[in-house]
């Protein structure tokens, strides 16, 4: 089955990006905070800006580490299948092995892969460039 989802080594990195948005937000609000004591309404919008940092980064933390860690990811980005080479970080985070491609198939005339016709002394998918399995 195709899906559309990212790795778990971007989802992990985004995950980190948005701890460091969050630090970064928590020091804008406090030196916000202390710089413009005494402004008015500057004083309360400015720092206003790093709790809104802190929000958006909590946010992002979650989505990007239930992705890098989780059993079931959210879909975007990255078409998959489940016959494509497996996910490194998946032998620490998933619960089994990628599934390899049925080579029975292969003796069809088509390509186990994409279904395009083949010959039996291909090596090689002229479609999808991928190895076909031996007979």
């Amino acid at each position: 089955m195709k899906s559309i989802k990212p790795g778990r080594g971007p989802s992990m990195m985004g995950g980190l990006g948005s701890v460091f948005g969050i630090i970064f937000g928590i020091f804008w609000t406090v030196l916000a905070a202390s710089m413009t004591q005494g402004f008015g309404l500057v004083g309360i919008i400015f720092p206003l800006f790093g709790v809104l940092f802190v929000i958006i980064g909590i946010c992002n933390a979650v989505y990007n580490f239930k992705n890098a860690t989780g059993k079931n990811r959210y879909s975007e980005f990255d078409i998959t299948d489940d016959t494509e080479e497996p996910d490194p970080l998946n032998r620490y985070f998933g619960d089994k092995p990628e599934s390899t491609p049925d080579t029975h198939s292969s003796g069809s005339g088509f390509c186990p892969y994409c279904g395009a016709p083949v010959q039996s002394d291909f090596a090689f998918c002229r479609k999808c460039g991928k190895a076909l399995p031996k007979e």
